[in-house]
């Protein structure tokens, strides 16, 4: 495929850059208006890559009157003033996966020199809080106008200091702290902004500014960030063809593998479908599918988080329901992951029940999934190499007819396990996941806790000449011979009896002394 000739923004996060540069833009702009019309104090979350960065350098611009950037869009027929105030636009981004009170308040100190060098500095101003403070009411003395302040990545440091509770004290202390003064400051804003991932509960940004508005559940902002469907269809005609020549398909079949893949994201109870804009604009340049937000790295914190937490995957798959306060608040005490999992993208609203005042909860799409999977396997097993364990080489024992390889492969990842860890992770959980994990990422061809009106078979692999149905039986609950049994008694293999395929079914138990698969049972229909 020749790379269609419009400029994507890949990575660029100026919008100066991209507008002066020729690059396409998704028009975001009459967000911008409602926001600097309706009110003053505002968050938003968004996971990462989300296009939080071009957001508030957008919103910048848009402050600083420049009007010339904004010729064709949406606001240019909205505003009339295009007034000019000071702009305070500080990165938290602590630039990497590790923090120390050194690097945040250097993190902080950097910050605040570069406003200081054009407003001054006062010496009695000896924290940053009120460094802060003095710089706002500064800005506004000196100008006449009051001061737009911008955060990005507000929570970065808190972030990277997850596994080190006591540092992770001090950050929350120092960095409430210094956001707590924006509500001292108050007749001096005339527009507050605070981007992040996650809203930590606790942060006293939340908790003193009772007025800031969060819109990141707020239906009227779901599509502030990210991209729509129906932004996709408009915007990027050229390349959806394109990309639908490069990988032989119609346009309907490259708009809805594109569906599948990377759309799904909502964040609210009524939303717009949003699609990953990273992996949207990437796959449109290259003209090739691929997982590309993963590509760039998974949060460390995610990781560190799931290291120390127990996590039922099917039960993330067949949906978890959450209340709103579960699903918007990140409480650093509590075990509860779901808000973190929400907030970061691996989870999403799938549907909310007005009955039961719940949200239901899952994976937005197949990116996030497969790639959720694998680094869930990778915490889970230790050991774990994809290329000795690759779901490729499962379905490839199954399509051979080899299910006494496909379990002696299952049989070796449990058993790469260190015994450290299989007698620390001792619940029925933790190998269910590993085993819903590793199945999942084996494609289209594996459906897990398949229903029929009698019961759940555990895995059922389609493949073209044959099924396999497979049951399995945990540590201590019950034999090979009564997994094959129940497969039988329950019925688990009828529905695919009459469609010409052979029916494979197999009955397993796993060793509570090995700690990995023990004994399993073949018989075919």
């Amino acid at each position: 495929m020749m790379e269609t000739r419009r400029k994507l923004p890949i990575g660029i996060q100026s919008f100066e850059e991209l507008r002066t540069g020729g690059y396409l833009y998704v028009d975001k702009t009459a967000y911008i208006y409602q926001l600097a019309t309706e009110g003053k104090p505002y968050f938003l979350s968004r996971p990462r890559r989300f296009g939080k960065s071009l957001l508030l350098s957008t919103i910048k611009a848009y402050f600083q009157g420049k009007k010339e950037l904004f010729e064709g869009l949406a606001i240019a027929e909205l505003e009339k003033e295009w007034m000019e105030y000071p702009v305070f636009h500080l990165d938290m981004n602590t630039a990497g996966t590790s923090v120390d009170m050194d690097t945040f308040r250097n993190v902080l100190e950097t910050n605040l020199q570069k406003l200081e060098q054009q407003w001054g500095k006062n010496t009695f101003e000896s924290t940053p809080a009120s460094r802060l403070v003095g710089l706002i009411e500064r800005a506004h003395q000196q100008t006449g106008r009051k001061v737009v302040v911008l955060i990005d990545e507000y929570d970065k440091p808190l972030l990277d200091s997850l596994d080190n509770p006591l540092l992770h004290d001090s950050i929350h202390k120092d960095l409430g702290g210094f956001y707590a003064v924006l509500k001292t400051a108050d007749p001096h804003l005339q527009f507050v902004l605070l981007t992040g991932i996650t809203k930590f509960s606790q942060v006293n940004v939340f908790s003193k500014l009772n007025q800031l508005i969060d819109i990141s559940i707020r239906a009227p902002y779901t599509g502030i960030c990210g991209i729509t469907e129906a932004e996709l269809l408009a915007n990027f005609q050229p390349e959806l063809h394109a990309l639908a020549e490069n990988n032989h398909q119609t346009y309907d079949q490259a708009v809805a593998e594109m569906k599948k893949r990377y759309d799904g994201y909502h964040f609210a109870r009524k939303s717009a479908d949003i699609y990953n804009p990273f992996s949207v604009l990437n796959v449109l340049k290259s003209g090739e599918y691929d997982n590309y937000w993963f590509q760039t790295g998974t949060p460390t914190a995610l990781i560190r988080q799931l290291e120390t937490g127990r996590y039922s995957v099917p039960k993330i798959e067949n949906g978890i329901y959450a209340s709103a306060d579960e699903l918007y608040n990140y409480r650093i005490e509590s075990d509860n992951l779901i808000p973190f999992l929400y907030q970061s993208g691996y989870l999403t609203i799938k549907s909310f029940e007005a009955d039961i005042n719940l949200y239901v909860l899952g994976i937005p799409n197949e990116e996030v999934k497969y790639g959720f999977y694998k680094e869930l396997l990778a915490v889970y097993v230790p050991t774990y190499k994809e290329s000795d364990f690759a779901s490729g080489l499962f379905v490839r024992d199954l399509r051979n007819g080899d299910v006494d390889g496909f379990m002696n492969r299952l049989k070796a990842l449990f058993a790469s396990i260190p015994y450290s860890v299989s007698q620390e992770r001792r619940d029925e959980y933790y190998y269910q996941s590993i085993c819903f994990a590793l199945f999942s990422l084996m494609g289209e061809v594996a459906q897990m806790e398949v229903q029929n009106a009698q019961g759940r078979a555990d895995l059922v692999v389609t493949l073209p000449h044959t099924v396999y149905v497979f049951e399995f039986k945990m540590m201590g609950s019950g034999t090979a011979e009564e997994a094959l049994a129940q497969i039988n008694d329950k019925g688990y293999a009828i529905p695919y009896s009459a469609g010409g395929r052979r029916v494979v079914k197999v009955g397993a138990e796993f060793s509570e002394k090995e700690r990995t698969v023990g004994r399993w049972m073949v018989e075919e229909d």
